[in-house]
């Protein structure tokens, strides 16, 4: 049976590294990749790259002309590039057209869309660990958080009306690695980070390898339902701290939230109230389902990826015990 794969946000990174990644599959017949600006990647193998804004109807064209049988959603943006706005509109009504022309296609047979542990919220009254059919004690109501949501609502909905098609929705920790670029890693790249005064939360992280790994997998693999996708273990925000050899300046929830606004006036940081309940409350979730459903787990643990993003950017690291509880304590 011919494959042809559609992966959208190929401009990204991760959704680059995807598109390339199965581009050189050899049972995989085409792979076009699709966004509003070129992929910045120079090698993408036999990638066909096509200009294409998913909040237009063309999405429909492309896919009825490629026969695509298989549909990679990636597009969904984390911060905002114009305005809030913008930024919505891309993520939930783009979403919207791409799963209709899905749905009216006739050749489509398995659609994966990637989504965020986000949608789980961070409040101080959630579970200590979320599973896939957790509810949230809070919806969010803001951001990347509540496009998220919003999305998984729109591909539930399809899942219902095409039952022929396989639907995988993947919730990502936040990604790490040598090439990521996102308000976290920016955040732990600054040499004196904020934190909230009284607060250590709980992270999770997952390795941009295995972020694609998994992407490559549910792409070829008819695995339905909703995965959460974070490499083994957690780490303290302190421990974080730790490894990156940062000192961190606590400060009162009221103040990190006017530093954040600030950063994101000056373009310098993203601290939206999703970034700042994280630094807060954090989040962690459980991966049994992947892990059973695949036969596979993650290469790198929480700590793994974190220390590989570190030691790419050459950031220097375990700061001595006394000196952190010296300024810490202060």
């Amino acid at each position: 049976m011919t494959q042809s794969v559609l992966v959208t946000g190929v401009s990204r990174h991760i959704g680059a590294r995807l598109a390339g990644v199965l581009a050189a599959d050899p049972e995989i017949d085409r792979v076009i990749g699709v966004d509003t600006v070129p992929p910045r990647a120079r090698d993408l193998g036999r990638v066909e790259f096509v200009r294409v804004d998913l909040r237009s109807p063309d999405i429909g064209q492309v896919i009825a002309a490629a026969d695509v049988t298989t549909v990679v959603h990636m597009s969904l943006v984390s911060v905002p590039a114009k305005s809030r706005s913008a930024m919505k509109e891309h993520n939930v009504i783009g979403t919207m057209q791409l799963l209709a022309a899905c749905q009216r296609s006739s050749t489509v047979r398995r659609v994966v869309v990637r989504s965020t542990t986000a949608v789980y919220g961070s409040t101080p009254h959630d579970p200590a660990v979320f599973t896939e059919d957790s509810e949230p004690v809070e919806v969010p109501h803001s951001g990347y958080a509540k496009d998220a949501h919003e999305v998984e609502g729109y591909v539930r909905g399809f899942a219902r009306r095409r039952r022929d098609v396989v639907t995988t929705t993947l919730r990502f920790a936040n990604f790490m690695g040598p090439a990521v670029d996102s308000p976290l890693t920016r955040y732990f790249g600054q040499l004196v980070p904020p934190t909230v005064l009284g607060f250590d939360p709980r992270l999770q992280f997952v390795h941009e390898d295995d972020a694609v790994e998994v992407l490559r997998r549910m792409a070829t693999e008819d695995h339905p339902g909703t995965f959460n996708v974070a490499g083994e273990g957690v780490l303290l925000l302190s421990q974080c701290m730790r490894r990156a050899g940062r000192l961190s300046i606590p400060l009162p929830s009221p103040a990190f939230r006017m530093l954040g606004e600030a950063a994101r006036a000056a373009g310098l940081l993203d601290f939206s109230p999703e970034q700042l309940g994280l630094i807060c409350h954090g989040r962690a979730v459980e991966t049994l389902r992947l892990a059973a459903t695949l036969g596979w787990k993650p290469k790198f643990t929480t700590a793994a990826a974190f220390d590989d993003y570190l030691r790419s950017r050459g950031i220097s690291g375990n700061l001595p015990l006394a000196v952190l509880d010296y300024f810490t304590r202060r």
